[in-house]
């Protein structure tokens, strides 16, 4: 366990999101991939979020983070699908659609009972399937 902190508060709050584009399409492949992991890190990055593991399959997404109490599950994930959305569907012409990109569901689990290296292993063993 590894606690991060703020100016006010220590913290080990680590999230595990997975989130599907529209229609579950395989749309997350080559330039699309590489495109949304670089999205995704810099909008980490940008909001003091620590991306502990990532891992992008073609029709889905898994995303183990850790994350300040400032920022709500709900505000994370809307973070993640938002910026990413616009910036791929801005890049990437063929992905637009009048549906958008992103399903409008998504998984989120804390990592209470589980513990990191537990979660960080299912995801890298996801990215074999």
């Amino acid at each position: 366990m590894q606690l991060r902190k703020t100016r006010w508060s220590k913290y080990n709050l680590n999230y595990h999101f997975v989130w599907i584009p529209k229609y579950r399409k395989p749309i997350l492949v080559d330039n699309v991939k590489d495109e949304l992991q670089k999205i995704i890190h810099s909008v980490a990055k940008s909001h003091h979020i620590t991306v502990l593991s990532l891992s992008t399959q073609p029709d889905h997404v898994h995303l183990f983070v850790s994350a300040p109490p400032r920022l709500s599950p709900a505000s994370i994930i809307n973070l993640f699908k938002g910026v990413s959305s616009k910036k791929l569907l801005e890049k990437f012409q063929h992905l637009r659609t009048k549906d958008g990109l992103w399903s409008r569901t998504y998984y989120v689990g804390s990592a209470g009972t589980v513990s990191e290296e537990t979660i960080r292993r299912y995801i890298e063993e996801c990215q074999n399937i």
